[in-house]
């Protein structure tokens, strides 16, 4: 059933660690080697990327355009974080996890969140009760086998399935992100279980350089984003606000583009009031206030 009312005006009365305005959720994609390649024997090319022609062969072009995100983009985007003492989540795919498990091994040592994004990179929709509780299944393992510890939070890329939510609680994750209607944290009903719900957001998100071309620049994508911190950091002055910032290896990973996440964390150190951590951290802070 959907819920058009949530919180309304009348948020819970919780804060944040430190006296913290807001938290601030970086997410970093980990989608490569996850994408559909009929080069990796797959029926069909991942579609969204800065390449327009679609072919119905083989695509080193697309293959190529993916493999930056490993090969490069990563690395830029780790040491920036570095550079400013924040953590962020990982939301990797379990295929790329197989296939560069150096990377998320590398992000675990540094401190980050690794949390699931789906097997594949794909929408869950229409897969089975069956399908997808293997895929889960898979997702987890492939995290659990790469860093020692399994995932607590996922993701679905795009729509997930009537049974998502339901097979996530079985599997003991402890919250998941497929939402995107709101700024706060929030608990659902999923059986006679309570759980827990950390909604995303695509607007503050770098996909917008890509499917949508509705950001042009790194200093588009920079102003958006700290506009919008600006707005919830003035509201978390008396409730508990939520903001997160969605990356990619590959979009924000580039020269053009990566000032843009510099300029983001120098704007939050600047005003101060930020707690810049994991989901995780997020999700553990929000049960145990609740709980009090």
């Amino acid at each position: 059933m959907r819920d058009f009312l949530g919180y309304a005006n009348k948020l819970p009365d919780i804060r944040w660690p430190e006296g913290k305005r807001i938290a601030v959720s970086f997410v970093l994609n980990f989608e490569e080697g996850s994408e559909f390649a009929i080069g990796d024997g797959d029926d069909r090319n991942e579609a969204v990327y800065e390449v327009i022609d679609r072919i119905p062969t083989a695509d080193p072009c697309i293959e190529s355009h993916f493999e930056y995100g490993t090969r490069v983009g990563y690395w830029r985007i780790a040491e920036l974080f570095d550079a400013f003492h924040g953590h962020m989540t990982v939301s990797a795919c379990g295929r790329a996890v197989e296939r560069s498990p150096w990377l998320v091994q590398d992000a675990h040592r540094r401190g980050h969140e690794i949390s699931a994004h789906g097997y594949r990179w794909e929408s869950h929709a229409n897969l089975t009760v069956e399908e997808e509780k293997r895929r889960i299944e898979r997702t987890r393992k492939a995290i659990e086998d790469a860093v020692g510890e399994p995932p607590v939070g996922w993701h679905t890329r795009s729509a997930s399935s009537p049974n998502t939510r339901r097979l996530l609680v079985d599997a003991g994750f402890l919250y998941d992100s497929d939402a995107y209607n709101d700024d706060t944290p929030y608990f659902v009903e999923v059986g006679e279980k309570r759980h827990l719900v950390l909604p995303y957001a695509f607007d503050t998100n770098d996909m917008q350089f890509q499917n949508t071309q509705r950001l042009a620049t790194g200093h588009d994508f920079a102003d958006y984003v700290c506009d919008a911190f600006d707005w919830l950091w003035r509201e978390g002055e008396s409730m508990p606000r939520m903001m997160s910032i969605g990356l990619h290896l590959r979009m924000i990973g580039r020269p053009g583009r990566i000032g843009a996440l510099e300029a983001i964390l120098q704007h939050m150190a600047g005003k101060g009031g930020a707690w810049i951590t994991t989901r995780s951290a997020i999700a553990h802070h929000w049960l145990a206030a609740s709980q009090g």
